[in-house]
């Protein structure tokens, strides 16, 4: 299922990075002191900014029908940044917001990542697993089709957002991208379609089975297309 849309884009703007290091993608001024921002609010860099007036320029006469954003400041920031001025409605949901590191929000970034496959299904002391983060992804594709079948959307989020469009759209296992180089590039495309959906509506929390895939799912009836934008960060 490619995102909704007769092509729905959905660029996935994410406001910093660390450790695979997008060089290109927004920044944070915690991405400037290396730390790791997960559910703390976060505020673009200079230079985050000047990115994501990039990102408006890029993408602002490509065809989006809807922008949908992480709600956290620096992702917030980006949209209001990059679409300012257009009558592209801008859409904040939660449900595309980083991994919720929990007690360890904002500690930093090196020493949190170090060891991230243990909480592929381990909660954060306080949050919650990478597993969990990307399962939110899903219910927002869930519900994406209802008011945007057929249309193309761009968003922007986290590291968390753009595994949960390879996982749910693109089938690739947790296990691994949570051990994957991130290459940075200017955007990603996903579609939702009757050939290629992912979402089951209808399972709870995905099996904890190191050898798991995502199950096949109800599809959307209009194709649409979904384009993730440059400005991805493990924050």
């Amino acid at each position: 299922m490619r995102l909704p849309v007769a092509r729905p884009v959905l660029p996935v703007a994410s406001p910093h990075a660390h450790r695979d290091r997008l060089r290109d993608a927004l920044l944070s001024e915690d991405n400037d002191r290396g730390l790791a921002t997960g559910w703390l609010p976060g505020r673009l860099s200079g230079k985050g900014r000047a990115l994501a007036a990039e990102l408006g320029r890029r993408r602002r006469d490509d065809s989006i029908h809807a922008v949908f954003a992480s709600d956290l400041h620096r992702a917030a920031e980006t949209a209001a940044i990059a679409f300012s001025g257009t009558p592209i409605p801008v859409l904040h949901d939660w449900r595309l917001r980083e991994c919720d590191y929990g007690e360890r929000n904002g500690m930093p970034a090196a020493e949190l990542h170090e060891h991230r496959d243990r909480y592929l299904d381990e909660p954060y002391p306080g949050g919650e697993s990478w597993r969990q983060a990307v399962h939110r992804v899903r219910r927002f594709l869930d519900d994406l089709p209802l008011r945007w079948a057929g249309r193309r959307v761009l968003v922007i989020g986290h590291v968390a957002t753009r595994w949960g469009l390879d996982h749910w759209i693109d089938g690739v296992r947790l296990e691994d991208l949570i051990d994957a180089d991130f290459a940075w590039r200017e955007g990603w495309e996903y579609r939702l379609d009757e050939a290629h959906d992912r979402l089951d509506r209808t399972s709870a929390l995905p099996q904890r089975s190191s050898t798991s895939t995502p199950p096949a799912a109800n599809s959307a009836s209009r194709s649409s297309r979904v384009t993730a934008g440059a400005q991805l960060r493990r924050s």
